[in-house]
This record gives structure tokens, C-alpha cells and sequence, in this order.
């Protein structure tokens, strides 16, 4: 699509504060005009979060509409995934100034009586990618026994920590190869970015593994490889019931762990620092269904210095003998040959 986007994420535009604004502007820059947050107007978003370049960041969105935008992204994941109330306004404004509104938040704008009645108004369309079509509300038939295409799905040690970034590199990093690889978003940034999927988390617990099992169907045909984005975490307590079930749809013929060195412990006090058993809680989970490996680990390197990556990365060899790569760069190759290797053995 050619849309001219303008980013709210207004106090909470970051590294690690805005998930779907950043990789908006990491994997579509062409559509993104610039981000709203007055905590940090002046600045371009690479002076921010590192890269982006001079997109600028401004305090409001009348200071952007002499640019000609035509939808409004919210910006933000936050915990529980609800509208921050203060928002309502900029929302309402938008609409009236005719942009499309795209939301991935819990709080579905399409329902909302306030913003359809000025939405209908102005003309403009009110889009949820967490909202799940009826059609992927489907309890697992246990497809993966007859499935031709390798699936492949990122699991994470801790929530929001680069499992979408990590699929979708090592997806693009399978189609430089030549290879026939397809891409399944499960949350509302991958659909985004990717036009298609189903927001895992919006599914009733029953239909979780079910609506991932249909969306890798709809395209597994067509593909030898089939990368899908992980959601939650195993050991998270908030958020682990999505991750398990996703693990039941995927039937992961692979895994790839992705890991933040820096985080010391999770949400509930968690010590994030045993990877080795971690991977063998994903291992055993999937152990009762078909043999499944963690077969490389995918290092997210936010706020890290080049000495604490590189001690990071002997360590996590040392202690896991697994190759480990940041898929943001040429070692997303690495990650790829070891998902190869291990097919071929």
C-alpha cells in the first residue's frame, strides 16, 4: 500500500517502549511522514531508537498535516493493550481531519461508538488488526501430520524481545537464498507489516493453536519453509497461556530462541539467565508430538555496548553450544545455515 502514516506514541516512543512504531519505521519507512511524542519533539526517531534516519518527531499532529498524511498509526503495544485515555482526543482530531485510523490495541476503535460515529462523518476507516475473522475461531485438527512445508517458529526467554524482527529476517534471509519461504504474522505489527495474519492473542484460549494451524495452511502449500512469528513467553506468567498454544498449532519443525543478555529478570522477578533450561522446557514441550530442536539463538542487542555483546555471545555459546547471531545484521546468516544443517541431518 502507499499510505502517508503518521506515528502517535506520544511519552512512550523508544527502543523499548514503542514495539510497533519501531518496526513500522524499521520495515516500512516509506509510508511513515514522522512520530508524535512531545517528550521528544525536535528530534529525528534514529537519535531515539537508532535507526530510522531523519524521520522527524513532533509534539502534535497539526504539525504534520501540511504534510498531506492519510491514516493515524497508534504506535504502541502497552501492557493489557488498552487505549490510554489521553489519546482519545488526538484520535478524534485525526479522524476529522479525514485519517484512517490503524490500531493493533486490544481496544477495538471499530467498536467504539464515539469514534465510528466521527469516523462515519469524515468518510474514514477504522482499522484493528487485532481483531480475528470469524473464520480462524477453529479448534487445531492436528494439520502438521500431513504438512509438506518445514515450519519454523521464534520462541522467546521473556516477552517484546525481537521474535517478529527475528522470523521476518531469517524469512527475508531464506528468499535471498532462493528459497520458497512464506512468512505467518500472529500479532498486530507482523500484519502490518506483512498485509496478512491473526492476531494470536485476540483468539479465545480454545482456538489458539487452531487459528495458527489455518493461517499456516492458507499458504504452506506454496512454500518448502514456513517462518512464524512467536508470541509471549514460556516462563511469563502474563502472558505464557498464548506461547503454549501457539507451540500446539506451529508443531515447529525448528525453533529459534531469542534472548535480550541485558535483562536480568522478566515482569515477576524471573532471573532470565538459564537459557540452557529454558531450551529444554521448549524441547520437552513439543517432545510428546515429534522431535523439535532449538537449533540457534537470535541475540537482541538494544542498549548493549560492542564489549557486552561479544562477551554475551562466548557465554551463550559456552553454555548452550548453539550458534548465536543478531539477525540484524550478516549473522542472521549464521542462524539461517543452522536452520538448514539441522534440516538436512
Amino acid at each position: 500500500m502507499h499510505r502517508r502514516m503518521v506515528i502517535l506514541a506520544e511519552g512512550r516512543f523508544g527502543p523499548l517502549t514503542s514495539k510497533t512504531a519501531n518496526q513500522a519505521i524499521r520495515y516500512i519507512p516509506e509510508q511513515i511522514i514522522g512520530v508524535i511524542d512531545s517528550t521528544q519533539a525536535g528530534k529525528n526517531v534514529q537519535t531515539v531508537i537508532g535507526f530510522g534516519g531523519n524521520i522527524p518527531i513532533l509534539a502534535s499532529l497539526k504539525e504534520f498535516l501540511n504534510k498531506n498524511p492519510d491514516t493515524l498509526l497508534i504506535g504502541i503495544a502497552p501492557t493489557g493493550g488498552r487505549l490510554p485515555e489521553a489519546w482519545r482526543p488526538i484520535i478524534i482530531d485525526a479522524i476529522n481531519n479525514k485519517l484512517n485510523i490503524i490500531s493493533g490495541l486490544h481496544t477495538y476503535l471499530s467498536e467504539d461508538k464515539e469514534f465510528v460515529n466521527h469516523a462515519r462523518v469524515s468518510g474514514v476507516s477504522l482499522i484493528d488488526l487485532r481483531k480475528v475473522p470469524q473464520e480462524y475461531e477453529v479448534v487445531s485438527k492436528g494439520l502438521w501430520k500431513k504438512r509438506r512445508a518445514k515450519t519454523i517458529l521464534t520462541v522467546g526467554s521473556d516477552c517484546n524481545v525481537g521474535k517478529m524482527t527475528a522470523s521476518y529476517e531469517l524469512h527475508r534471509e531464506f528468499l535471498l537464498r532462493g528459497l520458497k519461504s512464506a512468512f505467518v504474522a500472529t500479532g498486530q505489527t507482523g500484519i502490518l507489516i506483512s498485509g496478512k495474519g491473526v492476531c494470536v492473542d485476540s483468539v479465545v484460549g480454545d482456538y489458539i493453536a487452531g487459528s495458527v494451524e489455518r493461517a499456516i495452511e492458507e499458504i504452506a502449500q506454496d512454500a518448502d519453509y514456513v517462518h512464524v512469528e512467536g508470541q509471549g513467553s514460556l516462563t511469563h506468567q502474563g502472558y505464557s497461556s498464548v506461547t503454549l498454544g501457539m507451540i500446539h498449532g506451529v508443531m515447529p519443525d525448528a525453533m529459534i530462541m531469542v534472548h535480550h543478555p541485558i535483562r536480568v529478570v522478566d515482569d515477576y522477578g524471573l532471573k532470565l539467565d538459564n537459557l540452557s533450561e529454558f531450551i529444554k522446557l521448549h524441547e520437552m514441550i513439543i517432545s510428546p508430538f515429534k522431535k523439535s530442536r532449538v537449533v540457534g539463538i537470535a541475540l537482541n542487542t538494544v542498549n548493549m555496548k560492542e564489549d557486552e555483546i561479544t562477551k554475551a555471545k562466548i557465554s551463550i555459546k559456552k553454555s548452550t553450544n548453539l550458534p548465536v547471531g543478531n539477525v540484524l545484521s550478516p549473522e542472521v546468516q549464521i542462524l539461517a545455515d543452522a536452520l538448514l544443517n539441522y534440516f538436512k541431518k
